[in-house]
């Protein structure tokens, strides 16, 4: 039962921080386009054009 005491704040821990990366990809816009990168990959740049 001693090992609760050291399980239960550190799955608390890595929750808050869990929470607090997600929070912080929400505030720097990393979920701005999320159509984007499924378009980029039909779109053929790369094809010379001769």
């Amino acid at each position: 039962m001693t090992i609760l005491l050291y399980l239960v704040p550190a799955a608390l821990g890595l929750g808050l921080l869990a929470l607090a990366a997600f929070m912080w990809s929400l505030r720097n816009g990393q979920f701005e386009d999320l159509d984007g990168a499924a378009f980029r990959i039909l779109n053929d740049d790369d094809v010379r054009k001769e």
